[in-house]
């Protein structure tokens, strides 16, 4: 007779990424207190979302607005945990309006008109809205985020344009036969962060998915970004 084995609760799943972020930290020297877990939280119902904030996790990144716009006022209303919320997918201009009442962090700012859009809706609600830039780090007209060649320009709107604060910057690595595979476009990221961005601007690197972010936190990532070593798989089909 085989016996069924109980998969892993959120609270441990999250404890055991803690353990494996503060193992990474620690062979790259570094303090793991300065490596920030964001949970994402597509497509996961409320409840479950309750559950990571049980578990400790005060960050929490959506990718789709309209899902977002349902989500947050719901778990607001759940628990007394101050939480942060970062939009970490595509966003369309049109969108900017909701997203600045919605999000302390926007991960995927990649056009100059898009930044426009932020700031303009930003300073109706007298906000200065956090915003990182992305790098497309694949150099494919089909993934998201500014080139690397293009990022100085792209900074030098960002602190020009009222009602948007730049922290610093988002990338994903290309899918990759294994997680090594990732490293050295964490390393060119963590350089373009170094070299590209004023000193003041140097506040988060976000870098690395469930299946690469011990690559991350090695190269230098601040702020990893895991849905399914939490959550476990999920099928996205939330709307937009």
């Amino acid at each position: 007779m085989s016996l069924s084995v109980q998969a892993p609760s959120i609270i441990e799943n999250v404890a055991r990424v803690r353990e494996r972020i503060a193992a990474a930290a620690v062979r790259a020297g570094r303090d793991p207190a300065a490596v920030t877990l964001c949970a994402v939280t597509k497509t996961v119902e409320p409840a479950r979302v309750l559950e990571v904030i049980a578990a400790g996790v005060q960050v929490l990144g959506e990718n789709y607005v309209q899902e977002a716009r349902t989500k947050i006022p719901e778990v607001a209303g759940k628990t007394q945990v101050p939480i942060a919320w970062h939009l970490i997918g595509h966003l369309q201009s049109n969108k900017a309006k909701y997203s600045v009442s919605l999000f302390s962090c926007i991960h995927s700012v990649d056009k100059e008109g898009l930044i426009a859009e932020i700031g303009k809706q930003s300073i109706k609600i007298d906000k200065e809205q956090e915003v990182l830039i992305e790098v497309n780090l694949a150099g494919s007209d089909a993934r998201a985020g500014v080139l690397p060649a293009e990022l100085p320009g792209l900074v030098r709107k960002v602190q020009s344009t009222r009602g948007v604060l730049l922290r610093g910057l988002m990338g994903m690595a290309p899918a990759g036969e294994t997680p090594e595979d990732a490293r050295p476009h964490f390393r060119l990221l963590r350089r373009l962060f170094d070299e590209e961005l004023p000193e003041e601007c140097r506040h988060t690197l976000s870098m690395g998915m469930s299946g690469d972010f011990e690559m991350a936190v090695e190269e230098g990532a601040t702020l990893v970004r895991l849905g399914t070593a939490l959550f476990g798989a999920r099928s996205y089909g939330a709307t937009r």
